[in-house]
């Protein structure tokens, strides 16, 4: 893709460039849009929540397909004079005054400021036949996918200390639940006793692939003993790694969340990642943001970059008149002159 493509037509800079076109990038880019600055989005087409059939908890909106979604979004920014573009960014540097972001096809987007909202990739447990089927009766969340396996035979596979307190969130939902210990090690005393309690059944031993029906549903976890146990639905923890890889040359690095649930971007409120110009919002920030979290966060990036580019504006603009004023012997009346 030749450069031309990431300037405006009057080959001015983009006030703000969204990198990133999910929930937190459109949201972003159609809040600032509204407010007249003119804003580009680019983004690779990889949203994270593509494999699920659909978003849920969204108020109005429950149960449409994520990737309609996106292309709604995407309709209410170029309604107002958005622009949103197809492609991998792989760098962002400063060159003066302006940042720089460019793509592996060789674009080049200049900009005032940019928004970071890359979102992140589940990087799950390595078992035959898990990735396949993530997003549909693979699941992590029982906020995303809880009401649709209620009441059915739901397995959680421990790979750390969240799978205990999922094996409690899905209990909720349903009366039967089992365990799978897997690689996460045994619970402490007092998790036995409130797994034994509310009912929950415990599995030891590895699990090693996932056993389909002919109607390419799951039917089962199978332990690398052999063993099989008949599961509906398997809930996992996915390590949550942030996309954030393409910005080292602006200084910036993915920390490891507290919780040690994988990396994020860390910012200030408001989305400020503490590099002059750049702000950051969505799950490449909070990696356990669900899709309304995700969008509020871009709104509230969004309002800070457009005060700070308020600032900037008035700013420059002071600094235009005084060097109007020390052309002229006196200031002409009007145009916010102190009196």
């Amino acid at each position: 893709m030749s450069e031309n493509t990431w300037v405006q037509a009057s080959d001015e800079v983009w006030d703000v460039v969204v990198v990133g076109g999910g929930v937190a990038g459109l949201s972003a880019a159609l809040t600032l849009a509204r407010v007249r600055r003119s804003v580009l989005v680019i983004d690779s087409g990889e949203p994270r929540n593509a494999p699920a059939a659909a978003t849920h908890n969204l108020l109005s909106r429950d149960g449409i397909a994520p990737l309609e979604l996106l292309r709604l979004g995407r309709e209410e920014v170029l309604s107002y004079g958005g622009r949103v573009e197809s492609g991998r960014v792989s760098g962002l540097r400063r060159e003066g005054a302006e940042l720089v972001v460019t793509t592996e096809d060789g674009g080049r987007a200049p900009a005032r400021r940019v928004l970071v909202t890359t979102g992140l990739v589940d990087e799950l447990p390595t078992i035959p036949g898990l990735a396949e089927r993530w997003g549909r009766d693979v699941l992590h969340c029982p906020y995303c996918h809880g009401w649709e396996v209620r009441d059915g035979a739901v397995g959680v596979l421990a790979t750390g200390p969240a799978a205990f307190h999922q094996a409690l969130m899905f209990r909720q939902l349903s009366p039967e639940v089992t365990l799978f210990l897997h690689t996460g090690g045994d619970p402490t005393e007092e998790q036995w006793e409130q797994l034994a309690a509310l009912g929950i059944d415990v599995v030891d031993g590895t699990v090693g692939a996932l056993e389909v029906d002919d109607r390419d549903r799951l039917a089962g976890v199978r332990l690398a003993s052999g063993r099989s146990v008949a599961v509906d639905a398997l809930v996992v923890a996915p390590r949550f790694v942030a996309r954030a890889g393409f910005l080292a040359d602006a200084g910036l690095a993915v920390t490891e969340h507290p919780m040690g649930i994988g990396g994020q971007l860390v910012t200030e409120p408001g989305g400020f990642t503490g590099v002059d110009g750049v702000w950051a919002a969505g799950n490449v920030t909070d990696p356990m943001a669900p899709v309304p979290a995700a969008a509020a966060s871009g709104v509230q990036a969004a309002a800070a970059i457009n005060i700070d580019l308020i600032g900037a504006d008035a700013r420059a603009a002071v600094a235009a008149r005084a060097g109007r004023a020390s052309d002229a012997s006196r200031p002409e009346p009007g145009s916010g002159d102190r009196r």
